[in-house]
């Protein structure tokens, strides 16, 4: 949320500008700004991504910013701040998803709703969001991911084959699945009305 409710988009993203331009030179305030602004939409894509488990999304929110802190003395204003964080949060994400790999617990069992996932800090308040959610956080893990990434983020099965390391073909296959999996779980009716848009 921006640090000020009545500025304007225009003078927003000039305030974005300056605190990111401060914060590469290192200037704490700045980038704790920069965080406040961010955090709940950084925090909603890792959530989405893991499953929502526990203290492991904020955890890896924490690790995001970290990392942000370090690359940004390194940014190009190439893209939009925010494109350019939201690029490393997903990244953070799928490394800690890459490491847990081998871990037995959250390996794509098909678990009850009811023990999995909740709202995110961004605010979805309606009960069928957090259906929406909580189904999203149920679904077994990779079909999760292509789901999140393909749906929410936008983006395309190329780079989530190659990020994922897996076959084009197995991430439309993955989508396919993840689709199914919430239309049953949220019933047709429910799912044409959210839709997987409803996650931004």
């Amino acid at each position: 949320m921006p640090a000020s409710g009545t500025a304007t988009r225009g003078a927003d993203g000039d305030a974005e500008s300056a605190w990111v331009q401060a914060a590469a030179r290192g200037d704490v305030a700045a980038f704790e700004a920069l965080y406040r602004r961010h955090s709940g939409r950084v925090h909603g894509v890792i959530g989405r991504l893991v499953g929502h488990h526990g203290t492991r999304a904020e955890d890896l929110t924490q690790e995001a910013f970290v990392r942000a802190w370090q690359a940004l003395p390194a940014f190009r204003f190439e893209s939009a701040f925010s494109t350019w964080l939201h690029r490393l949060a997903v990244n953070t994400a799928l490394m800690d998803m890459r490491s847990q790999r081998s871990r037995p617990q959250h390996d794509g069992d098909d678990d009850a709703l009811d023990s999995l996932g909740q709202a995110d800090s961004a605010g979805h308040a309606t009960a069928l969001s957090m259906d929406l959610e909580r189904a999203v956080a149920s679904l077994p893990p990779r079909a999760r991911m292509v789901l999140v990434l393909y749906d929410v983020e936008g983006w395309k099965h190329e780079e989530i084959a190659a990020e994922l390391g897996m076959a084009v073909g197995s991430s439309k296959a993955q989508l396919h699945r993840a689709r199914s999996l919430l239309r049953e779980r949220l019933g047709e009716a429910a799912w044409l009305e959210a839709g997987p848009g409803d996650l931004r």
